[in-house]
């Protein structure tokens, strides 16, 4: 019975041995940096429950990694708050950060800091859906751990910077909905990483795009909504693996005529452009879900078979020529 009640009580005070070690894994240098950020952005409702005393691991929006890098704080998402600030420069100074993420922040004004540039394990940049002004910081290509970037939804202006295209582990890059201008950098054919995704669309982008975009085979493609002219047909290829392309509403002038579009493809939206041929028989094989190539200057019979008659009359109108189905019967 003796033997047991020392048993007990030496696991009793193992428990609370291990209970009192752990009780505050947070280092102090990241919990001082995240009570600045908290300050700076005028004690968001998100976070207003991250108290001093307690561990900041177990804050609300905050993750921290394990032991063998002493807890340090990892991940960072503040989301969906009507805070009214700006991103706080003191976000370089957690060294350990992985995941930053300010998302739905309508009232997040301001550029983004260049103090982002120290966090040299950064992996995933999620600023989207803010009120973020400034340009698309050129410092990023610093960042060498940067595999998704989302700059979506703001009003970031002034060109795409090249050096994106050095980001060796890059995968996403999303920099649709903002006012950016100039033209799609010629680098960006020669990416360092295997790009999966490339969001352009809704800016203000003019010019050619770089016939180099031809060397890759990216999944998601969508440079909609633009000012692009000349030439895309380089980003089609029937060996590639990409499942969705968006074109639609540019300046784009080539023929599809001989243009073969890998099977894999099942979004294929070419809207207003001024393309012109016809489309070709090759196009029967996709397993579309979405296809629009109306406003152009296609002329030809529609090729019958396939996926191409799901769709109604309006994927085609306002084309020079194209008939039979859906359309009227070729004469």
């Amino acid at each position: 019975m003796e033997g047991k009640t020392t048993t007990l009580l030496l696991l009793l005070f193992t428990l609370l041995l291990t209970t009192s070690l752990s009780k505050d894994l947070c280092h102090k240098d990241d919990k001082n940096t995240l009570l600045k950020i908290k300050k700076a952005m005028n004690d968001p409702y998100t976070i207003i429950s991250w108290d001093p005393k307690d561990d900041c691991c177990t804050w609300y929006a905050v993750e921290c990694g394990n032991a063998s890098i002493n807890h340090r704080v990892t991940s960072l998402d503040i989301s969906n708050d009507d805070v009214s600030a700006q991103i706080p420069p003191e976000v370089g100074d957690l060294p350990y950060l992985e995941y930053l993420i300010f998302h739905k922040l309508p009232n997040l004004t301001g550029e983004i800091p260049p103090t982002i540039t120290k966090l040299k394990y950064l992996r995933y940049l999620w600023l989207s859906w803010n009120n973020l002004s400034g340009p698309v910081p050129e410092l990023l290509s610093q960042l060498k751990n940067l595999e998704y970037i989302n700059l979506s939804f703001n009003k970031l202006s002034g060109s795409i910077p090249g050096s994106l295209s050095l980001l060796p582990k890059l995968e996403f890059l999303e920099l649709s909905r903002n006012k950016l201008t100039g033209s799609i950098p010629e680098s960006f054919g020669s990416f360092k990483g295997v790009v999966y995704a490339l969001y352009l669309s809704h800016n203000q982008l003019s010019g050619s795009i770089p016939k180099s975009l031809g060397n890759l085979d990216i999944n998601q493609i969508d440079l909609s909504r633009n000012k692009l002219e000349g030439d895309a047909s380089m980003l089609f290829g029937a060996k590639k693996t990409t499942q969705h392309i968006d074109l639609s509403r540019n300046m784009f002038q080539f023929n599809i005529s001989k243009v073969k579009v890998a099977k894999t493809v099942n979004f294929l939206d070419l809207n207003h452009n001024s393309l012109t041929g016809s489309i070709p028989v090759q196009w029967t094989q996709l397993d579309l879900q979405t296809f629009n190539v109306s406003y152009n200057r296609l002329c030809g019979r529609i090729p019958q078979g396939g996926d191409l008659q799901r769709f109604d009359a309006y994927a085609y109108l306002h084309n020079k020529c194209l008939c039979d189905a859906p359309l009227q019967s070729c004469k």
